[in-house]
């Protein structure tokens, strides 16, 4: 995956999401305080990255922490297949760094609708996105955020 630079490249064998999931747009920007407030080791060392599961009211479910956003993604998915709950379908997944595709590629497989990141999109992570038919929200602060895809998920 190293030096992918197209969505057909990435070799993606994943169905397109279902439409079912919509979420209030009023409830996107707290996600972000959420997260951080269930940071734990965040708080002892700044430098760890989360990824939280909430439900489509913003309570959170499952939340983990790690150096690598990516790797912080696995640990939400790998407790939440090991709970038997995958697919994903019903839930929204904020990660509080980035959303590089890679992000993106591991909830397209985990069967989640919505993604929100609190930093930018990369273009492949939008590219890959459109192309599954997820939710893509960026740039979560304070009282706003962009949507990048399927917009059609957040109601006003």
């Amino acid at each position: 995956m190293c030096g992918a630079t197209t969505v057909e490249s990435l070799a993606l064998d994943f169905a397109t999401l279902p439409r079912g999931l919509t979420v209030d747009a009023a409830m996107l920007p707290g996600l972000s305080d959420r997260l951080r407030e269930q940071q734990r080791i965040f708080e002892s060392t700044g430098g760890l990255h989360a990824a939280g599961l909430f439900n489509k009211r913003g309570e959170i479910e499952l939340l983990r922490e790690d150096i690598g956003r990516h790797n912080a993604v696995d640990k939400v998915v790998g407790r939440a297949l090991l709970d038997g709950r995958l697919p994903l379908a019903r839930s929204v997944l904020a990660v509080s760094g980035r959303a590089g595709y890679e992000v993106v590629q591991k909830a397209v497989a985990a069967g989640i609708p919505i993604l929100a990141a609190v930093g930018a999109p990369s273009s492949l992570a939008v590219a890959t996105a459109e192309r599954f038919g997820m939710t893509l929200v960026g740039f979560l602060r304070d009282d706003r955020f962009n949507v990048y895809t399927s917009p059609e998920r957040v109601g006003r």
